[in-house]
């Protein structure tokens, strides 16, 4: 099946296009379209993975509907025949892959969550001992399950920039002291009773982003919800301390491409059939699991 990797939908209003998503404007909301483009070390695949997008948006619908009762969401429907009828003659494009939404006040700071010391934190840890300012026991190891779960929340970046990690007390004073309380407590929340459903299921989210906003003077859950994009999830059953684990992502792309003979700028090589084709299946194993 062709990958899409750009959308094309002249009758409506584009108001911005990333490296996975293009999004629209429509009757005063937002159109979210995840398209199956792919980026490693920053830097967009030519080639992009088949249906990546649906997966991502059937994982996102998903934590949605499991936490609505704890946090809504920005989502109005997912449903293309419940969208505006603007939309209605692009359905080829948006079919599964599509969410109408609506306009959010981002707060910006990045809340992640981190169960496991893996990533930069480990890079810090090795260095200072710590994982964005909290000192943690020493010896611990790669990929080590940390005490508790730290919330190590970051800056949003503008587009082509990097995320920079931040403590809590910057993160306060970009948002309040006590709307950076409330965001570090539900953030840690709901890691650890997403870590706890998906570990039954033999995954274990080893991290994960969220970005919440305001929608009528209420916090909502905004963009995606523990993806693989948004997190790592590891194989549980070949978890080990001490080793950099299997990731259920596009982790298969980037040990390839560290194979290759490039600079890590455009453009990039062609990835071949074999590691597009391992990499769909990744996605999809998660979404069988998650859901049983």
């Amino acid at each position: 099946m062709a990958e899409l990797l750009k959308t094309d939908m002249p009758d409506l209003k584009r108001i911005y296009s990333g490296k996975v998503r293009d999004i629209y404007e429509v009757d005063g909301n937002y159109l979210m379209v995840t398209t199956d483009r792919l980026s490693a070390f920053d830097v967009v695949m030519s080639r992009g993975i088949p249906d990546r997008g649906k997966m991502l948006t059937e994982i996102s619908l998903f934590w949605f509907d499991h936490f609505k009762d704890t946090i809504g969401s920005h989502l109005i429907t997912a449903d293309v025949d419940k969208m505006p009828e603007a939309v209605h003659q692009y359905r080829d494009q948006v079919e599964g892959r599509s969410m109408y939404v609506r306009k959010a006040e981002m707060l910006m700071v990045e809340c992640v969550a981190r169960g496991y010391i893996v990533g930069s934190g480990w890079k810090d840890y090795q260095k200072t001992g710590e994982v964005c300012g909290h000192k943690l026991p020493e010896g611990m190891q790669l990929a080590q399950k940390l005490p508790q779960p730290l919330f190590t929340p970051a800056t949003k970046a503008e587009q082509g920039e990097h995320d920079e990690n931040i403590d809590f007390e910057r993160a306060a004073s970009i948002v309040g002291q006590e709307m950076a309380t409330k965001l570090r407590d539900l953030t840690l929340d709901l890691y650890t009773r997403a870590s706890d459903y998906a570990r039954e299921k033999g995954i274990i989210i080893a991290d994960t982003k969220f970005e919440f906003g305001m929608i009528d003077g209420e916090l909502r859950i905004c963009d995606e919800m523990l993806t693989p994009d948004s997190s790592r999830f590891w194989d549980a059953a070949t978890h080990e301390v001490g080793k950099n684990p299997d990731s259920f992502d596009k982790q298969i792309v980037r040990d390839w491409l560290e194979t290759q003979p490039w600079g890590k700028t455009p453009p990039p090589p062609d990835l071949p059939d074999e590691i597009v084709e391992k990499t769909a299946a990744k996605y999809r194993e998660v979404i069988d699991r998650l859901k049983g």
